[in-house]
């Protein structure tokens, strides 16, 4: 496919988006209808996609429209490619006058929802510009290192052997981040022999945040695709992991055999638990760089109803043990301190002993970690 003729397919698969299409779905649907696009095409369609979804509010500006077409003019506009709507063979049509656009001003050109704004100024304070910023483009690829079987260092050079190129991260001492040929980690063999694992630097630091220890017996009871339950597993500990939803969950075993790790789901968690982590659904704030649509997506209802489940999921598990880890990737207060100080007043015997946000400004994700500890006063009450 050309340059242009890119440009079109993205104008297509980004009005299905727009009409309510889910992401993924929308482009694997394209790229079967489209045999004749090669790898090459589908990644490159995929870029654009997501680029566009994450600017969506400051592009439909530029661009002169919340549309497939006006999306992608507005990227072509920024990129100083808008010679490439020419019409001819499988070009987009030419701009016309009334598609002038406009530049971006305020929290449009911040791609922040109006609704949302006061919260996030307040969440963030003298960062709140910046951390917008941050998340208009692509979030980096990190690595986790199985350091149970393989250095960093020793890691870094096996990649490198398939051609991959990654550098250390200096506040996490698992992690890498990919700084070439990304596309190839699925395929590698450090992947394929579980010495690496795709999990974001953030998630990995709220890992290390925890302080577990061989000996211990963990819950993850959010534990979805299964990456902290990895990690925890890979410092010797006896972990178990649950979710809602135990389809998630589905390729965790094969994921643990080729990572050398024990794991036991299980459907009714059995305490007492040593420590027991909740990565709580959330609004995914802090992770809109890899999931942009969830951006546009959330609404005030959806919002009050996580808080709601996020505090039920708190209560329930404060039964479970005297040690909880609460973690969200989210930028909000409202789902981060202002969750855990609830927790607390609703729990007298129980205190906060730290909380922390990891930024994206670092270059991970946004996340929030919390570790609420329960007084040995309160636990010898009936």
């Amino acid at each position: 496919m050309t340059p242009a003729a890119r440009l079109s397919a993205a104008i297509e698969i980004l009005d299905r988006i727009l009409a309510g299409g889910p992401v993924e779905q929308t482009l694997t649907n394209w790229g079967r209808g489209n045999r004749f696009a090669g790898s090459g095409d589908r990644h490159a369609l995929r870029d654009l996609v997501f680029d566009a979804l994450r600017r969506r509010r400051s592009l439909a500006a530029l661009g002169g429209g919340l549309t497939g077409r006006g999306l992608v003019l507005g990227l072509a506009r920024a990129a100083g490619t808008e010679a490439l709507f020419t019409g001819e063979g499988h070009a987009p049509a030419p701009v016309s006058a009334a598609e002038a656009g406009r530049t971006p001003i305020g929290d449009e050109a911040l791609d922040v929802p109006d609704w949302l704004a006061p919260q996030l100024r307040d969440s963030l304070s003298g960062d709140f510009a910046a951390v917008m910023v941050a998340m208009q483009d692509r979030a980096p690829v990190f690595l986790r290192v199985n350091l149970a079987r393989i250095s960093r260092e020793a890691a870094m050079a096996r990649l490198a052997q398939d051609g991959i190129a990654a550098e250390g991260v200096d506040w996490v001492n698992s992690a890498l981040q990919v700084t070439g040929n990304a596309r190839k980690i699925q395929l590698s063999a450090p992947y394929l022999e579980g010495l690496v694992e795709l999990q974001d630097a953030s998630s990995q630091a709220v890992v290390a945040a925890l302080g577990v220890h061989p000996g211990m017996r963990v819950l993850d009871y959010c534990a979805g695709g299964g990456g902290k339950t990895l990690a925890i597993a890979a410092l010797g500990v006896a972990v178990e992991a649950h979710d809602a939803n135990p389809q998630r969950m589905g390729g965790l075993p094969a994921r643990a055999e080729r990572a050398g790790v024990r794991v036991r789901l299980v459907d009714r968690p059995a305490p007492p638990y040593d420590l027991v982590v909740m990565d709580v659904p959330c609004s995914g704030s802090g992770s809109w760089r890899r999931d942009p649509q969830g951006k546009w997506a959330l609404d005030a209802g959806r919002l009050a109803a996580l808080v709601e489940t996020q505090a039920g999921i708190l209560d329930l598990c404060a039964g479970f043990g005297r040690r909880l880890a609460y973690a969200t990737c989210s930028l909000l207060r409202a789902e981060n301190e202002a969750q855990v100080a609830a927790f607390v007043q609703r729990h007298p015997g129980w205190h906060v002993d730290f909380q922390t946000r990891f930024s994206p400004l670092q270059g991970g994700d946004g996340f929030f970690v919390a570790l609420l500890l329960q007084s040995d006063d309160s636990a010898a009450q009936p």
